[in-house]
């Protein structure tokens, strides 16, 4: 059996006037993700370590910032076509374990409901996809909440 590691990671600037959705959900707060599509840092990071497993770029070589298709996409959709290359190639999903790094809002209310999300696009159940956050401890870009990342890794293995 073949087994693939990938890792991504994605960061978008905090502006007010944008919704925030995070994992696939629309958290309430005064300020959104500034980005092309709908600015969704977790579901951008994960589909960026799918991509990294097998050597396949990243989410800016698939879905361009450039492409009038993918201005203000649901994030959730890239997640999907993101999947269908992985699962062209012949790979599954085994799990993910992703960190999202911001001061505000708390995201602990809407963990469960992230992991629900991307549980039932990936084909997989929500143990089988871990969402954590932490705060840089009010240091950086993520500390004067002018922005936010993600982290991501997802394990692939070959389909029997």
């Amino acid at each position: 059996m073949s087994y693939r590691i990938g890792s991504g990671v994605d960061f978008h600037q905090l502006v007010e006037g944008r919704k925030l959705w995070i994992g696939g959900v629309e958290i309430p707060h005064y300020k959104g993700s500034l980005g092309h599509s709908d600015a969704d840092v977790l579901l951008h990071a994960i589909c960026d370590a799918m991509l990294g497993a097998l050597c396949l770029g990243d989410i800016g070589l698939h879905f361009p910032n450039t492409s009038a298709a993918f201005k203000d996409i649901d994030s959730k959709i890239l997640l999907e076509k993101t999947f269908e290359l992985i699962r062209k190639e012949g790979y599954d999903i085994v799990n993910i374990d992703s960190t999202l790094c911001l001061e505000a809002p708390k995201i602990k209310p809407y963990v469960e409901q992230m992991r629900n999300v991307i549980a039932n696009i990936l084909h997989l159940t929500p143990q089988d996809v871990s969402v954590k956050a932490t705060t840089t401890e009010k240091m950086g870009f993520a500390g004067r909440e002018e922005g936010l990342m993600a982290y991501a890794s997802v394990l692939l293995k070959k389909g029997e």
